[in-house]
């Protein structure tokens, strides 16, 4: 069980992790190949592509984890705990409506590139795991609404304030 509650902090944060390293390693080696030996490779780039690609959908996860999305909030300093937890709550089912919608179409593109059996240009490994950044990063973003939901509703039903995220300024 606290494993679980570690993977469940802390996800985003590790994969986030993982694909940066990955992405600022094979940028730094790419560089040096191609100004001191005059050569560079075409799977570096593609490598560097992706990552960033992971990193933007683990990212928008995260994002909506921490409440850290761009939002105009100047009517929730207006407004009480439970108006306010019932904001939130209508956000986040808008954006769990566009979510599941997303993620049915994004796993539907994985699932052609499957069929065909499509590989990537420089590394030929099958582009699957490629696109799975998107329905993955879905995945995610549909896990994150759910417990914003969950967690949400309980502020509702105590009237307690609800979660807003870190604030940058105020």
């Amino acid at each position: 069980m606290k494993l679980l509650r570690q993977i469940d902090q802390n996800a985003e944060r590790w994969l986030l992790l993982t694909f940066y390293v990955m992405l600022v390693i094979t940028m730094a080696i790419e560089v040096i190949r191609r100004e001191l030996f005059a050569y560079s490779s075409i799977w570096g780039e593609e490598i560097v592509r992706y990552s960033f690609i992971y990193l933007a959908w683990i990212g928008a996860a995260a994002a909506v984890k921490e409440r850290a999305h761009i939002r105009i909030d100047v009517l929730m300093h207006y407004v009480g705990p439970r108006v306010k937890a019932l904001i939130y709550i209508f956000g986040d089912l808008v954006m769990l409506i566009v979510a599941v919608i997303a993620l049915y179409w994004s796993y539907e593109t994985v699932h052609v590139s499957a069929k065909f059996g499509s590989v990537s240009h420089g590394l030929r490994i099958s582009m699957v795991w490629f696109l799975m950044a998107v329905p993955a990063g879905f995945a995610l973003i549909v896990w994150r609404l759910l417990q914003s939901l969950w967690r949400d509703f309980h502020s509702l039903r105590d009237g307690t304030p609800v979660f807003e995220g870190d604030k940058l300024f105020d």
